[in-house]
Formats: C-alpha cells, sequence, structure tokens
C-alpha cells in the first residue's frame, strides 16, 4: 500500500503545511517583483575530493531507520547535516527538504535579501523563500548528497524532511505508530 497520500492526509489534517514547489529542472527562481533569477543558498563546505578512477556512490543504506508517532501525530528524525544534528518532522507531502531559517544559518547557509522570493504554496498562501542546496545529509546510516531544499524566511517552528531526501530511500513505511525508512 503506497502511504504516501494517507501520511499527507494525516499531516495536512494535523495542521502541516504541505509544500509545492517550482520544477526541480528549474535552477532559476522568478521574483514577483523584477523577474530576476535566485541565486542559490549552498553550505559553506568545500565538496571532498573524489578520485578520477572510483566513483563513489551518492547513498549508502546499512541498516533500517525506526521512528515512533510523537504526542502530536507526527514522526521526527535526527537528520546530520555538516557535523550537527537536526531535528525535523517528516513529511511526506513536501515536495523538498525545507529548513527553517535558523536551522539554515546554522548550518552555514547565507542568501542576500533581495534573493527571497515566492518559492512554494502553503496551506494559507505563498511561502516565501530562497532555493537550496545541502551538500550532504544522513538519517541513520542512510546519506545523500546534493539534496535540494529550499529555506523558508518567513516563518516555521521546524524544518520538513522533504521528498528531495525522502526519493532516495528504498522504503518508507508506516505501521501503526512506526515510521521504518529503509530499504
Amino acid at each position: 500500500m503506497d502511504i504516501k497520500l494517507p501520511l499527507a492526509v494525516l499531516l495536512i489534517a494535523a495542521g502541516a503545511i504541505g509544500l509545492v514547489v517550482p520544477n526541480p529542472g528549474d535552477d532559476r527562481l522568478e521574483r514577483a517583483h523584477d523577474g530576476a533569477s535566485a541565486r542559490t543558498a549552498q553550505t559553506n563546505s568545500d565538496p571532498e575530493p573524489r578520485a578520477a578512477l572510483v566513483q563513489q556512490p551518492a547513498v549508502t543504506w546499512a541498516e533500517e531507520v525506526v521512528l515512533d508517532r510523537e504526542m502530536d501525530g507526527h514522526f521526527y528524525a535526527d537528520v546530520e547535516i555538516e557535523g550537527q544534528s537536526y531535528r525535523m518532522m517528516v513529511d511526506t507531502g513536501a515536495s523538498v527538504v525545507a529548513l527553517t531559517e535558523q536551522d539554515a544559518l546554522n548550518m552555514g547557509m547565507t542568501w542576500f535579501e533581495e534573493d527571497i522570493a515566492p518559492i512554494a504554496r502553503g496551506a494559507s498562501g505563498p511561502v516565501n523563500g530562497v532555493s537550496a542546496t545541502i551538500s550532504h545529509m544522513a538519517v541513520g546510516y542512510h546519506e545523500a548528497e546534493n539534496v535540494r531544499a529550499i529555506i523558508i524566511t518567513d516563518g516555521g517552528s521546524i524544518s520538513l524532511l522533504g521528498q528531495s531526501f525522502l526519493s532516495t530511500l528504498d522504503n518508507v513505511q508506516i505501521a501503526g505508530d512506526r515510521m521504518v525508512l529503509g530499504n
């Protein structure tokens, strides 16, 4: 059974914001006020050097991660980014990882005020922010590189672990009050 739709309905019913973002292949964001393209925020770390003849996989997986449903009805994961742990709400209805402004700043991401533009649509209307790329992130032993994200600059109390990361997993299942992430 595909859990994406029931979980999305559960999250929306519980008050989570569902996000709809621009086409993933479009690196440009149209600004409402001047039509210029926005810059992309990135973490300040240099990519690891890779040998020319050895290709490293972008995703590795050693075991399952089991998340228990919390009292508010949601699932939360501890996500490691740039050596720090961030608590994120798992949102299978979010197209991309959505970072709070504070989490993005703590990760070392920077952006210009003029880059902030409507980039998504939430339950209450347009959501302002900037496009970003997370160079490396991990949940348990599962790692992903160059994960597409957005930084929500006008509110939000918790970052969302969306499909740009979840789709790198082979398996996301809910059984009762547990969510299992794995292959």
